[in-house]
């Protein structure tokens, strides 16, 4: 039968005769002139009539005197209304018939006295409420609490449907909020009697939202059943409802939600997340959110609570990649216990065969051999290329130092330096300073092998010369960043010249410590290195390196002795010192302290108000932005971009160095916006406006802050923009965006990149500052022959790495005055990038740590929070044979079944067991 229309408004007509006739029906039926007008007008079917008269049959009855007829009617009409079906367009049946008797209905039910039937009344006028909710809000909640009250037992709020639930939990949240506000303490409207006023208690509310909850969980409609009790703040208790069926949905869909959340609630989140995951024994994704939260607590209790040798193995690899100090795995236990674990467990831990595997790896994509320099500049392809060879061969030896380092980065067999014979290493083809880095470069080409890497470094520590000298214990410093080895070797050989009379000496070793024990938060490297840089009679250059390298080993820490340490410094060292280039290396250093951890920095940014320097408000807006690095926090954004507001008049002598602080500032929209992709998205059309209307300090920052957001992330929109900015009439801007072409582009072999800086080669071939930055941007892109990324997050971008953050965000503090740094004698700083590089690779394992080749799909990742059934987590997926490269925004999956993963995320070293159910269907097929 034909579901008759609604018209919005009644039907018109010029016909009198119509109208007489309309009236007269009017008065027949003794309507209301100001009743509702829905159902009038409209010629009713048979079936729909029916229903009509039975229900104004049962509402008659319910006004008589005899109660017998009370509980029938009662019962007839929520059998009515239940069975009653409705589109997506339409109120049902029964609910519309019944909504021009609700005021009767309302005023007749508090004439009835407390009883079962009173209580399933107020149920049906729950329901009812919903037609309502326009006039008199929150009528379905009141009425649910009232019949609750009467009786506990009346009816299960499901048995209402879902829509009657969705209506519900929504009046949950007004009447929450209204009690939070102070607005109202009741239920009621002002026009109901006082003594009929609802007075239900919040642990009431949250009691029923607990019951939708379940029903919306039951229901697949996780994200509604998660932000009900997030919005009656009760969101932990999920973890009373959430079954094994539906835990995975409801962690995705909290996990995707934190960015948006604003503190406490953001970690409250994670922590539930984090709880749900364990109650299911699903210990990576656990630990991937200790990891996230930086929590030692939570690291320990679910490295122990893993039993799987396994799975402890798995989770090992996840903690060695974050870089959090192995301490953190041994609880309240005595230093030395670390070296009682199975020494297979312990080489997980300390990253001991990553050396290893990234050479294997290299192997099997068939980039092991050594690129030489022409292989990646190919200047024969370069347009118009200029007869003449630059005059400035230093500077192009200096380039070519750097590119030979990053191109065949942890490969350990370049052609210049570690395979160059005796005297003819590419050290002496560089002079002064230049050396230094082409001494350090070594390190780099041997990274992570700290066995042959030591021992091709050691023949520089002997040399007469101070700078190469100085660049072997650099060198040193770099192999080790990020392995961890029982010797020790680092501190043996580093700690004895940070003493050193040498100020290139004492440089390389400070800096070579910080890069060897990045994240490690070592109380030895602390007593060392502290008293260096409070040491008055050091001059700021030795003391802000040393703060800086304490900022890398204690990254994210919140350590208060090192805090309190350096902001004594900054408070007792002369003007002068303050206003020197070094000074925001010291305020970095202690930035580096807070990174991620959000408002444990108040008390630091309090103190720094005191200093009444310029480097007072460097340091509070590097301090804020570390704090909140990755946690796209809107208003730190804004905060941001209004010191990037500021126009300082630099006119004045005194007012020379107050802009700095600008540039922190756009660095720091980058910082705190790369948390998740809207937060980049938007920062990214921020930075548009700032290159039209900043300052020179905001326009020259800007392209640096790109290439941190899209770091090792070439998007075709992001390097058109670069290359608009490398063609910039002011040099330091053109500078800058070529550096940051090669950070977008690093480790990705992108070939539009490549020719982008092929072109720049030629048209800077008569500038060699700019000329040498595009050499090095060309390294970048090739960096690890396109086997490594520096971007910080991992582990499905789930998690940041804070020592990469710490690299990244240091070698941009240098090219915030890049004449005073790189193109100086500092441009060693370059190498500030090792902590973030790592390899971008997906190697399958065997139960016993060796490559285990098996079929992959490789595609796009796709975000399928809140979709409904199973969809595919990755698009355009290519299948290959493990270990496969995987970039920034790939996704992998296994293709077979045969083997099951212990890692929740197919990144970097998976370890695989044979599923058991596999031998028997293949059985059963033979």
């Amino acid at each position: 039968m034909p579901v008759p229309s609604l018209p919005v408004e009644p039907v018109r007509s010029d016909d009198p005769q119509k109208k007489k006739e309309d009236e007269k029906a009017k008065n027949e039926e003794g309507k209301d002139a100001s009743k509702d007008k829905e159902g009038e007008g409209e010629e009713l079917s048979e079936e729909d009539q029916q229903l009509k008269n039975e229900l104004e049959m049962l509402v008659e009855r319910l006004k008589e005197s005899n109660t017998d007829l009370y509980r029938p009617a009662l019962e007839t009409l929520r059998t009515l209304i239940r069975t009653s079906t409705s589109s997506m367009t339409s109120v049902p049946k029964p609910l519309k018939f019944l909504r021009p008797h609700y005021p009767d209905l309302q005023e007749l039910h508090k004439k009835w006295p407390t009883s079962e039937n009173k209580a399933l009344f107020a149920d049906i006028l729950s329901v009812l409420a919903m037609t309502y909710s326009d006039t008199q809000p929150r009528g379905t909640l009141r009425y649910r609490m009232l019949a609750s009250a009467m009786s506990p037992n009346v009816s299960e709020i499901g048995s209402w449907g879902h829509e009657y639930i969705r209506h519900l939990a929504a009046e949950l949240g007004e009447e929450y909020k209204l009690r939070i506000e102070g607005e109202g303490e009741e239920t009621t409207t002002g026009e109901e009697a006082p003594e009929e006023r609802l007075d239900v208690s919040v642990d009431e509310l949250r009691s029923l939202a607990m019951e939708c909850a379940k029903f919306l969980l039951a229901h697949n409609a996780e994200p509604d059943a998660v932000d009900l009790l997030d919005e009656l703040e009760i969101a932990e208790r999920l973890t009373e409802v959430v079954d094994e069926n539906t835990y995975a949905r409801v962690c995705a869909y909290m996990l995707s939600c934190v960015g948006y959340l604003t503190p406490p609630d953001d970690v409250a989140f994670l922590r539930t997340a984090h709880e749900l995951y364990l109650l299911h024994k699903k210990y990576t994704e656990a630990l991937a959110i200790a990891l996230r939260m930086q929590d030692q607590e939570l690291v320990y209790q679910d490295f122990q609570t893993a039993s799987n040798p396994l799975m402890k193995k798995q989770l090992a690899i996840m903690i060695s990649r974050a870089q959090v100090p192995l301490e953190w795995i041994q609880g309240e236990q005595p230093e030395d216990d670390v070296q009682d674990l199975p020494e297979d467990l312990l080489e997980c831990l300390t990253n001991a065969r990553l050396s290893q595997y990234f050479k294997k790896f290299g192997e099997e994509l068939g980039v092991s051999d050594p690129k030489s320099l022409e292989d990646i500049y190919k200047s024969h392809l370069e347009p118009n290329r200029p007869a003449a060879p630059s005059a400035d061969s230093a500077r192009a030896n200096l380039a070519g130092t750097f590119v030979n380092a990053f191109v065949n980065a942890g490969f350990g067999n370049d052609k210049l330096m570690v395979d160059a014979a005796e005297g003819e290493s590419f050290v002496y083809k560089n002079k002064d300073h230049g050396m230094m880095s082409a001494t350090a470069s070594l390190g780099v080409s041997l990274l992570w092998d700290t066995d042959k890497g030591l021992t091709e470094v050691d023949r520089y520590t002997y040399v007469a010369e101070e700078m190469i000298k100085a660049g072997s214990l650099l060198a040193t410093g770099i192999v080790n960043c990020g392995v961890r080895s029982e010797s020790d070797p680092a501190i043996a050989l580093l700690s004895e010249h940070v003493e050193s009379k040498s100020v290139p000496l004492k440089t390389g070793a400070i800096v070579g410590l910080g890069l060897a024990y990045v994240g490690s938060q070592r109380d030895d490297l602390s007593q060392l290195l502290l008293p260096v840089a409070m040491d008055d009679s050091s001059s700021m250059e030795i003391a802000s390196l040393a703060a800086l390298s304490l900022g890398f080993i204690f990254v994210g820490s919140c350590n208060g002795e090192i805090a309190g340490s350096i902001l004594q410094v900054l408070m007792e060292r002369d003007e002068t010192a303050l206003s020197e280039k070094w000074a925001r290396f010291m305020a970095l250093g202690l930035a580096l302290l807070y990174v991620g951890r959000q408002d444990a920095s108040e008390a630091t940014l309090e103190t720094l108000k005191a200093i009444e320097h310029p480097i007072s408000k460097q340091a509070q807006i590097l301090v804020e932005i570390c704090s909140y690095a990755g946690t796209s926090n809107v208003m730190k954004i804004q905060a941001m971009l209004h010191h990037c507001n500021d126009h300082i008049d630099k006119s004045k002598e005194e007012n020379k160095e107050d802009d700095t602080f600008q540039a922190f500032a756009v660095l720091g929209i980058a910082l705190v916006g790369m948390g998740e992709d809207i937060g980049g998205e938007m920062a990214l059309r921020m930075f548009n406006h700032l290159m039209h209307y900043g300052e020179p300090v905001i326009r020259k920052t800007v392209p640096l802050a790109i290439g941190l957001i899209s770091a090792s992330n070439p998007q075709l929109p992001i390097l058109d923009t670069l290359s608009k900015y490398s063609h910039d009439s002011d040099l330091a801007v053109a500078f800058n965006a070529i550096l940051a072409m090669g950070l977008v582009g690093a480790g990705t072999n992108n070939a539009r990149l490549a020719q982008m800086l092929r072109n720049l080669a030629t048209y800077y071939h008569k500038e060699p500052d700019c000329l040498f930055m595009v050499r090095v941007s060309q390294g970048l892109v090739h960096m690890g022959k396109g086997t490594l990324g520096i971007n910080p997050f991992f582990c499905d971008r789930g998690v940041m790495s804070r020592p990469a953050v710490a690299g990244l965000l240091a070698m941009l503090t240098a090219f915030s005055d890049a004449k005073s740094f790189i193109l100086d004698k500092y441009h060693w700083m370059l190498y500030f990038l090792v902590p973030a590089m790592y390899p971008r690779f997906l190697i399958t394992l065997d139960e016993e740590l060796n490559p285990l080749p098996v079929t992959v799909r490789v595609g796009q990742a796709v975000d399928v929070v809140g979709q409904a059934g199973k969809p595919r987590t990755i698009s355009g997926f290519q299948t290959h044979q493990a270990p496969v490269r995987l970039g920034t925004t790939d996704r992998a999956e296994l293709a077979t079944e045969e083997y099951i993963p212990y890692a929740n995320v197919l990144e970097g070293l998976v370890i695989l067991t044979k599923n058991p159910g596999w031998e028997k269907e293949d059985k059963m097929e033979l």
